[in-house]
C-alpha cells in the first residue's frame, strides 16, 4: 500500500499545485456550468425579437448549437440519449433559423426538420418551456395547462390550505412570467420569427385531456378564490400588478431574474406582454445580465442558466483543505474571504415558511443575494470552519451560517434545496411534463446526506442531538429496496448514495448499521470491471439506476469517498477505484464531459466544469487522511 500512498499524495500535489494557479485574484474559480443548448436557443431568440446589438453573441451561440447537432439531425442532452431529445431539437432548429445564420434550404436544417417530423411534429415536444417559446412567438396557442390556472391565484393569501407560495421558489419564478403571458395571449413576431407550421402534422390536433388530479386541483384553486374580496376586474388587475411586482422586486444587481438565465428569458418576454419597450432600462439591464452569463467551453460560447462561482469556489476550498492545504495558505484565505463576503445578509422569500430566522445561508452565483440553498450554505461553512476556529468574523459568520441550516430542516426531519415544508403533493397534478420535479422543494436524501456530513464532521453534532436523529432516520426510511438512495441535484443514485452514507456514518451510524450496510453492498455490486463508477442520465427518467457502461470522474470519487467514510482499511474495491480515479484524471474522453449535475428530469442536465477536480480531489485527500498513516 505505500508505493500506492505515495501515487496518491504526488496525484493530490498536482492537481492541487494546477487549481491553485488557476485561483482568481479575487479568491474566486471560474468554471463554467455548462447546461446542453437550451439557452443558448432561448437567448439567440430573445435577442432578435429585441433587436439586441449583440450579433457576435448570436454567431457564436449560432455555431455552438450547429455543432452540437447529432448525426440522425436531433440534438441530445446527454451521449447516451441514443432516441434524440425532441424539445431540444425544436428548441435548436428554431434558433438556427432564427439567428439568421443558417436557412431553411441547408442540409443541417433538413435533417434537423426531418427528426422532428419522423418523430410527430412539432405538436409532440412535451417541456413547458418549449410550448412557451412557441406560443410567445407566435408559433401555436398558449397551453391550456397554463392558460388555465388563473393568475388570480398570486393573491391567495399563505395562511390558506393552498397559496402561490407553496410552489417551490424555482417553479414560482418561472411561473409568474408564463402567467402573464397566458393571461394576456401574448405573442410576438418580428422580421426575424421563422415559419414553423411545416413542422405540425396536425395543426388542429388537440391537447392531452388534464387528469383527474389536474382538475381536483384547479378546483381547489378556484374555490380558494372565492375568499378574494373585490370585483372580479379589480381582482384580475390587482393580480396582474402583484405579479409585475413579484418579478421587479425580485431583480438581482446584474439584471437578471433570481440569478437564473432561463426566468430572465421568460421576464423580459412577459414585461413585452405588459407593455414595456424593448428599450426599457429593465430589459436591457436583463439583456445585460444575460451576455454577462455566458463562458467558453471546447471552443465555443454557451449561456450558463447561473454561473457556479460561489458553488465551486467553496467545493474547491474545501476539497483542497481536506487534500492538506493550510487554511493558513494565501489561495485558502482569498477563497474564504470572498465566501465571507457573499454569506447571506438580508431576507428572502425562504422566510416565509421559516419566520424569525437571521439570513446567514449562501447562495449558487456570484451576484445572488436572496436565494441561498442548504447545499451550497453548508460547502460554504466547511471552507470557512477552520478560520471560524480563530477568527472572530469567520466565527460570526458560523455561527449565522450554522443556525440557519439547522433551521432549514423540514418537520418530516430531512432537509430541502431552498424553502422549508414547501411539498404539497397535489401542486404536482398540474398538467405540465415538469410539475413533478419542480413544483415542490421537498427533503431530498443528497441535501439531508450533506447537510447531516456537515452537522456531523464539522459542528460535531450526532444521533444523540434529537434533530440529528429525525435527519438520520428520515434517510433510512427513504432508502431503495436495493439499497441505494435517489439524490436529485447529481446523477442519480451514486450521488445520493454517496451523500446518504457519508452523512449517516458523519452523524453517528455505525458501519454495521443495515442501512450503511446495505448502501455499501449496492455500491460494490455496480462497481464497473475497470474500478470505477459510472450512470446514466436515464436513471433519472427511468426511476431506478441505469449504468452508464463507463467510468466518470465525479460518480467514481462519489462512490470511492462513501466507501473510504464507512471502511475503517482500504478493500481491494477501494484500491481498485483508487487507481481508476486517478487514471480518469488523465484521461479526455466522452465520459470525462458526461454531465453528472442534474435540474429536471428529462430537461434539464448540467456538466460542472468543476467537477472533474472537485470530487477526486476530496475522494483521494479522504484516502490519504484516513489510510495514510500520518
Amino acid at each position: 500500500m505505500g508505493q500506492n500512498i505515495t501515487g496518491i499524495r504526488e496525484e493530490i500535489r498536482r492537481l492541487g499545485g494546477e487549481l491553485i494557479q488557476r485561483q482568481q485574484p479575487d479568491g474566486t474559480w471560474h468554471f463554467c456550468f455548462e447546461n446542453g443548448t437550451m439557452l443558448d436557443a432561448y437567448t439567440i431568440i430573445l435577442f432578435r425579437t429585441l433587436n439586441a446589438e449583440k450579433e457576435d453573441l448570436i454567431r457564436e451561440l449560432h455555431d455552438r448549437i450547429l455543432a452540437a447537432q447529432q448525426p440522425e439531425g436531433c440534438w441530445r442532452w446527454y451521449k447516451d440519449e441514443e432516441e434524440g431529445n425532441l424539445s431540444a431539437t425544436v428548441e435548436a432548429y428554431y434558433a438556427l433559423l432564427y439567428s439568421g445564420y443558417s436557412q431553411p434550404k441547408d442540409e443541417s436544417v433538413q435533417r434537423a426538420k426531418r427528426y422532428i417530423l419522423d418523430r410527430g411534429g412539432i405538436g409532440k415536444a412535451a417541456s413547458l418551456l418549449t410550448k412557451t417559446l412557441l406560443a410567445a412567438t407566435g408559433q401555436r396557442k398558449w397551453p391550456a395547462s397554463l392558460s388555465l390556472i388563473p393568475i388570480e391565484m398570486l393573491l391567495l393569501p399563505s395562511s390558506l390550505p393552498l397559496s402561490f407560495f407553496d410552489f417551490s421558489a424555482y417553479s414560482r419564478v418561472h411561473l409568474v412570467p408564463l402567467l402573464i403571458m397566458a393571461d394576456r395571449d401574448f405573442s410576438i413576431k418580428t422580421t426575424h420569427t421563422p415559419d414553423l407550421s411545416e413542422l405540425y402534422t396536425n395543426r388542429g390536433q388537440a391537447e392531452e385531456p388534464l387528469s383527474r388530479e389536474n382538475r381536483k386541483l384547479l378546483k381547489h384553486i378556484q374555490s380558494a378564490l372565492g375568499h378574494l374580496v373585490g370585483t372580479p376586474q379589480r381582482i384580475h388587475q390587482a393580480a396582474v400588478k402583484k405579479a409585475e411586482q413579484y418579478m421587479l422586486e425580485r431583480i438581482e444587481g446584474d439584471g437578471t431574474l433570481y440569478t437564473y438565465a432561463s426566468s430572465t428569458v421568460l421576464m423580459v418576454l412577459a414585461l413585452l406582454a405588459l407593455g414595456y419597450e424593448p428599450q426599457h432600462p429593465v430589459i436591457t439591464h436583463a439583456v445585460d445580465g444575460l451576455f454577462a452569463m455566458r463562458c467558453k467551453t471546447d471552443g465555443y460560447t454557451t449561456i450558463q442558466n447561473s454561473p457556479s462561482t460561489v458553488w465551486d469556489t467553496a467545493l474547491l476550498a474545501y476539497a483542497l483543505q481536506e487534500a492538506g492545504v493550510s487554511a493558513r495558505h494565501p489561495a485558502m484565505q482569498k477563497a474564504a474571504a470572498y465566501l465571507r463576503s457573499k454569506q447571506h445578509r438580508k431576507a428572502g422569500d425562504w422566510r416565509i415558511h421559516n419566520p424569525g430566522t437571521t439570513p446567514g445561508g449562501w447562495g449558487f452565483s456570484d451576484t445572488n443575494t436572496i436565494i441561498p440553498d442548504v447545499d451550497d450554505s453548508t460547502a460554504a461553512l466547511r471552507a470557512i470552519h477552520s478560520l471560524s476556529e480563530r477568527d472572530p468574523a469567520y466565527l460570526e459568520s458560523w455561527n449565522r451560517g450554522l443556525n440557519w441550516v439547522i433551521s432549514m430542516q423540514n418537520d418530516d426531519g430531512g432537509w430541502p434545496a431552498f424553502e422549508k415544508n414547501t411539498d404539497k403533493e397535489m401542486l404536482t397534478w398540474l398538467a405540465i411534463e415538469e410539475a413533478k420535479a419542480a413544483a415542490t422543494d421537498p427533503s431530498e436524501a443528497d441535501l439531508t446526506g450533506r447537510a447531516l456530513e456537515y452537522l456531523g464532521n464539522f459542528a460535531k453534532l450526532d444521533v444523540q442531538h434529537g434533530f440529528i436523529q429525525r435527519g438520520a432516520d428520515w434517510l433510512t426510511s427513504h432508502q431503495q429496496s436495493d439499497g441505494s438512495w435517489y439524490g436529485h441535484w447529481g446523477i442519480c443514485y451514486i450521488y445520493g448514495t454517496w451523500a446518504a452514507l457519508t452523512g449517516l456514518k458523519a452523524v453517528g451510524l455505525p458501519s454495521d448499521h443495515a442501512a450503511v450496510t446495505k448502501g455499501t453492498d449496492w455500491l460494490l455490486a455496480i462497481q464497473n470491471v475497470d474500478g470505477g463508477w459510472g450512470e446514466s442520465c436515464r436513471s433519472d427518467q427511468a426511476e431506478r439506476y441505469v449504468p452508464l457502461y463507463a467510468s466518470t470522474p465525479s460518480q467514481t470519487a462519489w462512490a470511492l469517498d462513501a466507501l473510504i467514510a464507512v471502511h475503517d482499511r482500504p478493500t481491494p474495491e477501494i484500491e481498485r477505484g483508487t487507481a481508476r480515479l486517478i487514471e480518469l484524471l488523465r484521461e479526455d474522453g466522452w465520459a470525462s464531459a458526461y454531465p453528472t449535475g442534474a435540474g429536471l428530469p428529462v430537461y434539464f442536465y448540467v456538466r460542472y466544469h468543476s467537477y472533474r477536480y472537485i470530487w477526486p480531489l476530496l475522494a483521494l485527500g479522504h484516502y490519504v487522511k484516513k489510510y495514510g498513516g500520518g
